[in-house]
């Protein structure tokens, strides 16, 4: 990692920290950050040419694998009319489309270039459909980095919550309610005592940002009857989770219907993305026919749309979540396996396509089941896997990805690596 290393010692005189993103810097795991150079199919191969079994995939986007044919092909039609335009294309025209035809609870979609902006901008609408201020999110979901979401849960259970970050004003934070995921009580005594001024709440219905944990599905029914009985609306932040877990989103799976979902990564094919949608009624406040303001220089790039259009177009195959649901079943059940082999405490959360490792002897269920995982052994198991060639995010509270190109060798490779490394931590 000679070239890796000389990079870093680079970036940090230009950029903060080295890295344009802060898990990027290795401060999870400790020692320098990998800079990768090119990827093919499952695989990574970083400065110095060594290769890696990816199962970060850009953070869920590279479903298809990296540099697939057709996205590729698409992209190069793509390139080859214009960068951008900063105005209207038929790109953009069909992945609204498409999203619309196979998202029965979005009506119309409007393009941004980030999840952030897709939440940020999902927020301003609720407000502005609503006419109320408060906001309810909750403990280890994460929105992007915009103020009404960097915000952490106050001192008590119904405690307004506090700034997270530097910057973020305090009257901000008093807007937000910060309760516990999986605590449908939490929620109808938040509403029972702040219903009237609750504009929205907004969840990831499977939380992947503190590493994967899956709902209840009483408790995301708690959230939609909440909403209703107070005029407050529901948003689903499908970012991580749309088109990943299923080719309708999370929502399809535990059929419950949002109000207003966001999206991001697969939709964009690995290009920056991020877009909202919902029913007419509610996507009608948008500007320029509504009085709710957003705007986007480089909203519905064309490029970024071509990719998104192609790979969404080759999830409608046959069996194709069903072999990634297989793949993802295989891999943590040999892990699994692995660590029971040499009594290593392992709890995997997993859904199709997505999985997390939690060194800890427990369910892991809300943000307190995931702070008590064993972080140290987290790092050393980061470590001896990287060591192997095998790539996870470089943190004990992130998700990792399977995508349609990993194949049976990756994954037996993977479970033997892990077998070696989990020998290590007793």
């Amino acid at each position: 990692m000679l070239q890796s290393q000389a990079l870093f010692e680079k970036a940090k005189l230009y950029i903060p920290g080295g890295v344009n993103s802060p898990v990027r810097a290795f401060n999870g795991v400790g020692g320098t950050p990998v800079f990768f150079e090119r990827a093919q199919g499952p695989f990574l191969f970083d400065e110095d040419n060594n290769r890696y079994i990816d199962y970060v995939g850009s953070w869920g986007p590279m479903i298809l694998g990296h540099q697939d044919k057709d996205v590729l092909k698409s992209i190069e039609i793509a390139l080859g009319k214009a960068l951008s335009f900063g105005a209207p294309t038929r790109a953009e025209v069909l992945l609204a489309e498409f999203i619309c035809q196979h998202i029965p609870s979005v009506d119309q979609v409007r393009m941004v270039c980030s999840g952030t902006e897709a939440t940020m901008t999902a927020l301003r609408l609720a407000r502005g459909v609503t006419g109320k201020d408060m906001i309810v999110k909750f403990e280890g979901c994460y929105h992007g980095h915009s103020d009404s979401l960097l915000i952490k849960a106050g001192s008590g259970a119904l405690t307004l919550g506090q700034p997270s970050s530097p910057g973020v004003p305090a009257d901000f934070a008093k807007h937000t309610l910060n309760l516990e995921f999986n605590n449908s009580d939490a929620v109808y005594s938040a509403f029972a005592e702040h219903g009237d001024k609750i504009a929205a709440v907004i969840v990831e219905p499977i939380a992947g940002n503190m590493g994967c944990v899956l709902p209840n599905r009483q408790f995301l029914l708690a959230l939609r009857q909440a909403c209703d009985n107070h005029g407050a609306l529901l948003i689903f932040d499908e970012v991580i989770t749309g088109f990943r877990v299923a080719f309708g989103g999370a929502q399809s799976v535990y059929q419950v219907t949002p109000d207003i979902t966001t999206f991001g990564k697969i939709i964009g094919g690995g290009m920056p993305v991020g877009a909202l949608g919902g029913k007419r009624s509610i996507m009608s406040h948008l500007a320029p026919v509504g009085p709710v303001y957003q705007a986007g220089t480089l909203a519905g790039n064309p490029i970024a749309m071509a990719a998104g259009l192609a790979t969404l177009s080759k999830l409608t195959t046959p069996g194709f979540y069903e072999s990634i649901h297989q793949k993802t079943q295989t891999l943590v059940t040999g892990l699994s396996q692995a660590a029971k082999k040499h009594a290593i405490p392992l709890h995997i959360n997993w859904t199709t396509g997505m999985f997390t490792l939690f060194f800890n002897d427990s369910e892991v269920n809300c943000f307190n089941d995931v702070m008590k995982s064993d972080v140290e052994r987290f790092k050393k198991f980061f470590h001896g896997m990287l060591d192997k060639g095998i790539y996870f995010g470089p943190s004990a509270f992130e998700s990792a990805f399977v995508s349609i190109a990993h194949t049976d060798e990756c994954i037996a490779q993977t479970i033997s690596s892990a077998d070696d490394v989990f020998a290590t931590l007793k």
